[in-house]
């Protein structure tokens, strides 16, 4: 008996969620609506119409071929007449009929292509607002690709089965009118026998969406496969390593594994529709019998008799119809689900407003801060305090993972610190405007972006209020060194970079480093400047020259210099040396060697590498 309630209550719980998922329908019309008000009120117009001339045609039908039997029966010129007359207001309600149709499929497809736009800048848009966390963040990737996917053409799929709906009711109103006439059980054949098929639909929609949200990971691995065998940047190494057709091959099993299931799906739901579809034929032609035994008996005229069974054949259509709308819209709710989930996604809200801080000159401080990565156990940062005043050079060494990088994605506030505060001008970072705050910062991250887009562009988005801006280019190009290179390009600064698109010419690693060296440059309001290994692809002359010209250009600023290379931290005012996100020694380069600790070691093993 518990068991008997425990799984009412189930099932009670599964219809409430199942009946949860059509609120999306309203979404979906909001969406469609403010995508283009005209095109949503033609379509909603031209169900109307699709939805009431059916019948119309039908009975009309039923009239013609009464009045034909008459004007056969009489010979009479009036009655053949009332026939043709009966004929052409038929051919009119087809024309119109055909026009509704085609004005909706006209109308659908142009809400397409305008609501796939729609759809996808609002998935961008959200996601130009997400915190570096959620990018580093694997679920979050399923999440975004769950809403990427099919989440274009799912919203007008909804909205087109909710007006198909609604025509669909509207034209078996009159169906049910006209069939009452004859008998209210050929009403209730013509609902009852539809149902079975409909249940059976919407419980195998309900198991492909499942499949579909487990699918995420393996759909994102089977992109980055794809990517890895047809990408630019991986190609060299691929075709070197002959990694080819390993990959290849995993791309094959992952998809063989989906395949599988998606086969045994397919197979099911194909048996129970063709099954049940039996039971709806059998329904109509026990109608169809019944029809023929009346119209034998002289109960109904052979007007009658044809219009009965068209309206009958196509009353049947239009119930399938219409609970495969119900089943239909039940799916796309689901899929729509995931495009709401991500842009529902909370983001928290900024927290500081200001825009200048109570103590100007005081510099940047950090004090005890401590970081740990979202799932992670071991901190990246550990009380790291320092002090860096304007116009002073800071160079950050360490091992790959000691917390370098870490510390700038704090200092640009892309993260917060667990522990501990940062401060600007005797301000905490997080009190700061966002945007006031990473204006004043100027940064060339080691993995920087190489945009496929004109050397003046990739330098002018160090600054976007100034990307067109040529002569802030050139300005920016001198700091970094970069002018020499682009000199030597066909068209200059107006020469597009990479190999994506037709013309495109590509640089050097050392040459791209100079352009987006370059870019950090383009802020010129910049007071902290950020170099994360901005010279690992130069040689040791052309790291030089940068350096000497950077000391020169940044008398004024704060600068953070990460760098492997000891001949260039050795020319900052003082060097941190982090150790498993520690701060482990400090001091200027002499100091640092008198100490004869970590920092003289390793400057002792890079000096020997030059002798």
């Amino acid at each position: 008996m518990k068991q008997r309630r425990n799984n009412l209550r189930q099932r009670l719980r599964d219809l409430r969620q199942s009946l949860s998922m059509y609120q999306y329908c309203g979404r979906a019309v909001e969406l469609v609506w403010t995508t283009d008000r005209t095109l949503t009120l033609a379509l909603a117009a031209l169900t109307l119409v699709a939805g009431l001339l059916p019948a119309a045609v039908a009975y009309l039908g039923k009239l013609i071929v009464d009045a034909v039997v008459l004007a056969a029966q009489t010979g009479a010129a009036d009655d053949r007449f009332r026939a043709l007359e009966f004929l052409a207001l038929e051919a009119v309600a087809v024309a119109l009929l055909a026009a509704s149709k085609q004005g909706l499929a006209l109308c659908q497809s142009l809400l397409r292509m305008m609501l796939g736009q729609t759809v996808n800048v609002l998935i961008l848009e959200k996601a130009l607002t997400l915190d570096m966390a959620h990018f580093e963040d694997p679920e979050f990737y399923d999440k975004m690709t769950r809403a990427r996917r099919e989440a274009s053409s799912r919203p007008l799929s909804l909205v087109g089965r909710t007006f198909g709906l609604v025509q669909d009711t509207l034209s078996l109103i009159t169906y049910g009118g006209l069939l009452l006439k004859f008998s209210g059980w050929a009403v209730a054949i013509l609902v009852l026998a539809a149902i079975p098929a409909f249940i059976a639909e919407t419980r195998f929609a309900g198991e492909a969406f499942r499949l579909f949200r487990w699918r995420a990971p393996e759909t994102r691995e089977q992109n980055y496969l794809e990517w890895l065998m047809s990408h630019e940047s991986s190609a060299m190494e691929v075709k070197l390593y002959q990694l080819g057709p390993m990959l290849l091959q995993r791309y094959r099993s992952t998809f063989n594994r989906l395949f599988a299931e998606d086969r045994d799906l397919t197979f099911r739901r194909s048996v129970w529709s063709y099954g049940l579809g039996l039971v709806s034929t059998a329904a109509f032609y026990g109608a169809y019998v019944w029809i023929v035994l009346e119209a034998i008996a002289k109960t109904i005229s052979l007007g009658d008799l044809t219009m009965y069974l068209v309206v009958f054949r196509q009353g049947q259509s239009t119930v399938s119809s219409a609970l495969s709308s119900i089943s239909g819209m039940y799916e796309d709710s689901l899929y729509l689900s995931n495009l709401y989930e991500f842009l529902q996604q909370e983001i928290p809200a900024p927290q500081g407003y200001a825009t200048r801080g109570p103590l100007p000159g005081d510099g940047l401080r950090f004090e005890q801060v401590s970081f740990t990565y979202p799932g992670n156990t071991r901190p990246a940062l550990r009380d790291v305090s320092l002090h860096l005043q304007p116009g002073e050079k800071l160079a950050i060494v360490g091992e790959n993972g000691s917390g370098k990088t870490t510390l700038i994605k704090l200092l640009t506030r892309l993260y917060a610190p667990d522990s501990g505060q940062i401060l600007l001008d005797g301000l905490d970072l997080q009190a700061w405007d966002t945007q006031t705050l990473q204006r004043r910062i100027g940064v060339i991250f080691q993995s920087f972006v190489r945009y496929q887009f004109t050397v003046g562009e990739n330098i002018g988005t160090g600054d976007v209020d100034y990307l067109e801006d040529e002569i802030r280019w050139q300005e920016a190009a001198e700091k970094g060194t970069a002018h020499p290179v682009i000199d030597r390009l066909a068209e200059g600064y107006h020469t597009r970079l990479g190999r994506w698109f037709k013309g495109g010419q590509e640089l050097s690693g050392g040459q791209w480093q100079k352009i987006a060296l370059s870019r950090a440059f383009m802020r010129s309001g910049a007071d902290i400047l950020v170099l994360d290994e901005p010279t690992s692809a130069m040689d040791a002359e052309a790291e030089v020259q940068i350096f000497d010209r950077f000391r020169a250009m940044t008398q004024n600023q704060m600068a953070i210099l990460i760098s492997h290379r000891f001949s260039t931290v050795r020319m900052a005012d003082y060097i941190v040396v982090l150790v498993d996100g520690e701060v482990q020694e400090r001091g200027t380069h002499e100091e640092l060697l008198r100490l004869n600790g970590r920092y003289a070691r390793l400057f002792s093993l890079q000096a020997a590498g030059y002798r």
